[in-house]
């Protein structure tokens, strides 16, 4: 881990224990205990918004590609996801180990790239996307100042978002990944490094190629929207468990603001506090208690264990077990 890497994870896990203590932590996990083994139930709904995921990363995969299957993309998905949520190299560790699991499936390493790029890029788009239409929702009921400043704040986490999503594309197109390659060539010495210009130079003649296909990226697109809607179901339901009454509005605007805040704090690993904070910031315009707020954000990350311990597991044994194929 950098050390940059190692300072945010420690501001993000002293914002996560402040905020916690600044509520009661006991009010907190009494709140949570109530969704007792519903957490389960929990964690098995996320599977639909990412099987939706995996199919947007499917649709990208080239017609000669070998690893086309639902599966392959799923299973991708998953491991990356859990790379995303656990582990501290933030968001980028995800997309790389997404990539690798493809390539060992089977698909050219060019093209398991173009798609995860892409999608990735799609994604986001499609985030920003929900973003503002929570900021809209919050924007028809606006009748108090703190409603005001949180649409302020949402407006400048979906912006920032904008903002990367705009650098990140501009960049693919102009050939992120040889640049990138050819920027490290110049500080390796006597090391020779054309191989992997290469291999960065075909991905970038990949993705402008999956970019080409104009109607698929539209479905990412789409099935990247479908998925961030389908996961307002993860706050209702646990609401619900918490015994909490709250509107599919509701539910829609904590989502999608919550993920856009979460979005904005991508450098500090998982989000760790500043998803906390985000909720607790969320909580007075769906009508939330601080409690139920924060036990939702810990719902949350529950969730993110129960899927991403064994995603984790499995990405490891996957990789023993490919391991031991080539070596036998």
């Amino acid at each position: 881990m950098s050390r940059t890497s190692a300072a945010l994870l420690l501001g993000g896990t002293l914002l996560f224990i402040g905020v916690l203590v600044s509520q009661g932590l006991p009010a907190v996990l009494e709140t949570l205990s109530q969704a007792g083994w519903g957490l389960l139930l929990v964690a098995a709904f996320h599977l639909l918004p990412l099987l939706l995921d995996a199919a947007a990363i499917q649709v990208l995969f080239p017609a000669g590609a070998r690893a086309r299957s639902l599966r392959d993309a799923t299973l991708a998905r998953w491991a990356g996801e859990s790379a995303n949520s656990l582990m501290p190299a933030g968001q980028i560790g995800g997309p790389v180990l997404m990539t690798r699991f493809l390539s060992r499936c089977g698909m050219a390493l060019h093209d398991a790239a173009a798609a995860i790029t892409v999608s990735t890029t799609m994604q986001t788009v499609a985030q920003i996307v929900f973003a503002l239409a929570g900021v809209a929702l919050v924007g028809a009921r606006a009748g108090n100042l703190r409603s005001g400043a949180l649409q302020i704040s949402a407006v400048i986490a979906s912006a920032f978002l904008a903002l990367q999503i705009a650098g990140f594309y501009l960049l693919q197109r102009r050939g992120l990944f040889g640049r990138v390659m050819r920027t490290l060539n110049r500080f390796a010495g006597r090391r020779d490094w054309s191989a992997w210009l290469n291999h960065a130079e075909s991905i970038d003649l990949a993705v402008a190629a999956a970019y080409g296909r104009g109607l698929r990226v539209t479905a990412s697109f789409a099935l990247s929207l479908l998925a961030w809607l389908v996961g307002t179901g993860e706050v209702y339901l646990i609401l619900a468990l918490l015994h909490w009454r709250t509107s599919w509005i509701d539910a829609l605007v904590l989502e999608s603001l919550g993920q856009a805040i979460r979005g904005a704090g991508f450098a500090v690993p998982g989000a760790l506090g500043v998803q906390e904070a985000g909720y607790l910031l969320l909580a007075p315009v769906a009508g939330l208690s601080a409690d139920a707020a924060l036990a939702l954000a810990l719902a949350k990350r529950a969730r993110e264990i129960l899927l991403g311990v064994p995603g984790l597991l499995y990405l490891q044994w996957s990789e023993r077990d490919r391991r031991g194929i080539r070596t036998s």
